[in-house]
């Protein structure tokens, strides 16, 4: 059962995931941020419900749509923010920017900008977890149109065979980039999938953040006991387009409407705390306010910090490293 605490724990989380992408939007308009943006605006109760149980030891692998599942396992806004407008106090010094970004005390693997790719690299993880035999989950993100990857079939096959300790986290927002998913793929429910690998397919309502905790939970504690794998395809949609610089012209107008107006998994999730009276607009008010001020602190930090170093560009870069111990150099500082 789910405790008031916990409740308004995953509406502040959601709460602070969107604050975070609608700042980011605003800082992407006024020509601040390095690159675009794939924001997660309408898709926060996966990350929120995925990961709120998870222990800090846990792994995650993200995305290039990513800032939700970095801020759910606890990635700091201020650093983030800063690596997204190219700053030396980012996660990355500036250069991995949105789509990059790790931190491995946090269990963060990275954020990945290829499509499909943090799916062998979440079964590379599982299967260290089970070699050494540690107490580790590893939860794997991904969009819709990585299940029509190579490399997922071959990652996701490898853990079903091993019964390697991960979940595969399907984030179905109904598009791959401009194609909708029913061009792309035959089956209306795209957890069936797993029948291939013979590993359980759950498929939840993925803007119910505690539907998607409820399913999370259980295929983490499965994946802990050494069961082996789950495929949860969490149903939902992201508001903008495909990234901050796509209209979304290519989605009826209609569509995107209903999403909005009548799917918001925040909006949604209020009206039901305050219809059980499980919480009061006050309490409400007062996350709002304080998320506001988290949001408004962490982005005025990573505006007064300095830009990324251009004397330490090629430093922490793998194929520089590689150079310097090639030619005699030594190993570079990393």
């Amino acid at each position: 059962m789910t405790t008031k605490s916990e409740k308004l724990d995953l509406y502040r989380l959601m709460y602070r995931i969107r604050s975070f992408e609608e700042q980011g939007f605003v800082s992407f308009a006024k020509g601040l941020t390095h690159g675009v943006l794939h924001l997660y605006v309408g898709e926060e109760a996966i990350a929120a419900g995925c990961i709120y149980d998870l222990r800090k030891e846990d792994y995650i692998t993200s995305t290039h749509r990513g800032h939700g599942h970095l801020i759910a396992k606890g990635a700091d806004l201020g650093r983030m923010f800063a690596e997204l407008l190219g700053k030396e106090s980012g996660y990355c010094h500036g250069r991995g920017g949105s789509m990059h970004i790790a931190d491995l005390s946090l269990g963060i693997l990275g954020a990945n900008g290829v499509v499909g790719s943090g799916i062998p690299i979440a079964t590379g993880a599982a299967l260290g977890i089970k070699y050494k035999r540690l107490d580790q989950v590893v939860l794997c993100f991904f969009g819709d149109a990585a299940l029509n990857t190579g490399a997922s079939h071959e990652g996701i096959n490898m853990a079903a065979v091993w019964k390697l300790p991960v979940v595969f986290v399907c984030e179905n927002n109904l598009y791959g980039i401009s194609v909708p998913i029913k061009k792309a793929c035959a089956l209306d429910t795209l957890a069936n999938r797993s029948a291939g690998y013979g590993i359980p397919g759950v498929s939840v309502d993925g803007n119910d953040v505690l539907a998607v905790r409820k399913a999370a939970g259980e295929a983490v504690a499965r994946a802990r006991r050494g069961e082996g794998p789950t495929l949860l395809e969490c149903q939902t949609y992201r508001w903008y387009g495909h990234f901050t610089a796509d209209d979304g012209k290519y989605r009826p107008a209609e569509e995107v409407k209903y999403w909005k107006e009548d799917r918001d998994p925040i909006k949604n999730f209020a009206r039901q705390l305050l219809d059980k009276k499980e919480a009061i607009q006050t309490e409400l008010d007062q996350i709002h306010g304080e998320i506001n001020e988290e949001i408004m602190n962490a982005f005025k930090f990573a505006m007064e910090s300095a830009p990324a170093s251009v004397e330490r560009m090629v430093t922490d870069v793998y194929a520089e490293q590689q150079r310097l111990i090639s030619s005699g150099g030594g190993k570079a500082t990393i």
